[in-house]
């Protein structure tokens, strides 16, 4: 009748979430499509790894964009892990073969780790200084990781830098939420973070490296007009002017914010719990159940037995025994020789070769993905091909200044051969279920990476040079000296002074260097356990094997079993192993 008020429509009901459509999705499917069709789903929730991975052929995105950091995306995430998790118990692992059993237990760990970090979900520093925090990862994928080899890469390009400032405005509203359970980061690594800021979010448009990364390759992309040409390059200027320049504008001032309340101490250990935060960062990255107690002492073993090694090479040097490990370092460096920045990266290229050649000795596996070298402000690391073979796996270093020689072997075979690239690339390329290849465990990885430094020393590389074999020694002093400092910090409350102190006295790293591991650590509790805890468990499975087989065991054999594995948590090491033992006594 006259006057009612129409009813308001009806809304419509609301589709499922994206957990319960993965659910829906994985019903009843043969274990090798659950596999693909559930791992892809985890996977696409982080499109720059997508892109990164160059897999977009094997997980198709939905649309052009960048991960979302807000906080009901990611307890999405959390809840399709759990969806995962129970179907995969579902699958009776009893009536799989002894390879598909670690296929599953692979899976199984990845995702039930994943999970358990849920209630730490505001623990971690995303925005430290550091490599791993979002502003760097945000750059290096824009920057050396993008592809920019079609139109269409181009203006996906520019599609996602318009997306930058979305995305680091997620970073601020976590870092808000973070404080607000009592969590931020210590001030010490804040001001760094901010004053690291300061260039990309105070330098001209024209300078931006998100502009001039994509201003310079687009001449790789060969059949653009130069009116399209001049589009995208003027579309890549306004989203750096009016996304990628606010966005560090805003994220340097959420942190400014932040800083009065930011403590002065350092270690996770002072957090609400914050104990509890750092047990399940040590068993993410050793994939091991060892203490913090059992951590540190570890260590210091390992220190001892290192430092005993180092000495004899000293006395043959002649150098003298009243000595701190710096002065005698310092020695090192200056008597081992320099090489010219016009020359460093002429000699990483020709220590690769040169181990490429060598590898022979070792393996009868090698990777079909190049590896190369570039030049990089901070320390080394290693960037992993694109799936897709469109890009080489990249061993990232200084090569602009002068640098001591002794330790330039030793970073080599940790990034490229026989380190990181072998393991990771060989990895990419076996068979079966896609995480098997991507997924990366650190100790594995790292634990691999510092076995391959050993390795190299084994296989005589390092034979008539007592220059690089001290800086083959100095950086595994390094990895046993992260074991005591790293849970000194988190679990011993351990000032930033005695974490610096302690790697001046017993890795002999300059001041700026130990400063720097000291600060490294301090943001990424756990990480520095990987390494040691890794190459030790791989050595440990090595002479159980040797053991076991006696003058059956062939060491090319041995590193092609746990290559091929592609990488799975140390508790699942021995599986690998044992099959590779009953392999080599089955044999005829």
């Amino acid at each position: 009748s006259a006057g009612t008020t129409p009813s308001p429509p009806v809304p419509p009901p609301a589709g499922p979430t994206a957990s319960e459509q993965l659910a829906d999705d994985l019903r009843g499917l043969p274990l090798a499509e659950f596999y693909e069709r559930s791992y892809g789903a985890l996977l696409s929730r982080t499109p720059e790894t997508v892109v990164a991975e160059g897999v977009t052929d094997l997980f198709p995105l939905q649309g052009v964009g960048l991960n979302n950091l807000s906080d009901g995306y990611q307890r999405e995430t959390f809840a399709m892990y759990r969806v995962v998790l129970d179907a995969l118990a579902t699958y009776d692992r009893s009536a799989l073969d002894a390879d598909a059993q670690l296929t599953y237990d692979v899976y199984q760990w990845y995702l039930q780790d994943s999970l358990d970090r849920l209630e730490f979900i505001y623990h971690d520093f995303i925005a430290m200084y550091f490599g791993l925090g979002v502003q760097f990862d945000t750059q290096l994928f824009f920057t050396d990781i993008h592809p920019l080899a079609t139109r269409q890469d181009a203006q996906d390009y520019v599609t996602r830098l318009n997306a930058v400032d979305d995305k680091f405005g997620q970073v601020s509203a976590h870092l808000i939420r973070q404080s607000g359970a009592g969590i931020i980061e210590p001030r010490l690594t804040l001001d760094i973070a901010i004053a690291l800021l300061n260039d990309l979010a105070d330098g001209p448009v024209d300078s931006n490296p998100y502009f001039t990364s994509f201003r310079d390759r687009l001449a790789g992309i060969p059949d653009l007009t130069s009116a399209e040409r001049q589009t995208l390059i003027e579309n890549a200027r306004s989203a750096t002017a009016n996304s990628a320049i606010p966005a560090y504008r805003e994220l340097r001032q959420t942190l400014q914010g932040l800083r009065s309340g930011a403590p002065s101490a350092i270690g996770v250990g002072q957090y609400p719990r914050g104990a509890e935060y750092y047990v399940y960062m040590l068993r993410h990255h050793t994939t091991s159940d060892l203490s913090a107690a059992e951590i540190h002492q570890l260590g210091l073993d390992e220190l001892e037995r290192i430092h005993a090694d180092m000495r004899v090479i000293f006395d043959q040097l002649g150098y003298p025994q009243d000595e701190s490990m710096q002065q005698l370092f310092a020695r090192v460096a200056s008597d081992g020789g320099t090489i010219a920045a016009a020359d460093a990266l002429a000699t990483f290229e020709g220590l690769i070769a040169e181990a490429e050649q060598n590898m022979a000795q070792a393996f009868d596996i090698f990777p079909s993905y190049d590896v190369i070298v570039n030049e990089t402000a901070g320390g080394a690391f290693y960037v992993t091909p694109s799936f897709d073979g469109s890009r080489p796996g990249v061993f990232y270093v200084g090569t602009s200044f002068d640098r001591p020689w002794f330790d330039m072997p030793t970073v080599t075979y940790h990034e490229s051969v026989p380190g990181h690239h072998t393991q990771i690339a060989i990895a990419m390329e076996r068979s079966g279920p896609s995480f098997r290849r991507l997924l990366r465990f650190t100790s594995f990885v790292e634990g691999w990476a510092l076995y391959a430094e050993r390795l190299a020393y084994e296989l005589g590389w390092y034979d008539n040079d007592p220059y690089a074999d001290l800086g083959r020694l100095q950086y595994e002093a390094l990895r046993a000296a992260r074991l005591v400092m790293d849970t000194g910090i988190h679990s011993l409350g351990w000032s930033f002074e005695q974490a610096t102190q302690f790697m001046e006295d017993n890795v002999g790293s300059t001041l700026g260097a130990s400063q720097g591991s000291a600060l490294r650590y301090s943001v990424t509790p756990g990480q520095a356990s990987g390494y040691m805890v890794g190459m030790l468990e791989i050595l440990r499975e090595r002479q159980r094997a040797i053991d076991a087989l006696g003058s059956r065991f062939d060491l090319r054999d041995f590193h092609r079993a746990l290559l091929t594995s592609g990488g799975v948590p140390m508790s699942l090491l021995d599986e690998v192993v044992d099959r590779y033992i009953d392999g080599a006594l089955a044999a005829p």
